[in-house]
């Protein structure tokens, strides 16, 4: 099983059989993803944003306002306390 060490900074160096595996390069981004119980997955987030293009569509008629968004940031802010 591969593993790394962590250095004083907080940083590891991703094995190259896990960094083969993911398919991620030198400059690609890495998610962790908590699974809960102090376990975690890594995950590479590599996915480009024009993939989401059409993802989300004809879900809403209409537009979106700024005020509709900040209420809806609100509200979440206030449930995640």
């Amino acid at each position: 099983m591969p593993s790394a060490t962590m250095t004083s900074k907080g940083q590891i160096t991703v094995p190259a059989q896990v960094r083969q595996a993911m398919r991620v390069q030198t400059g690609d981004r890495i998610e962790f993803v908590e699974l809960g119980h102090g376990r975690f997955e890594i995950m590479p987030a590599t996915r480009s944003i024009k993939e989401l293009n059409g993802l989300f569509k004809g879900r809403r008629k209409k537009p979106v306002t700024i005020e509709e968004m900040d209420e809806a940031i609100a509200r979440a802010a206030s449930r995640s306390r």
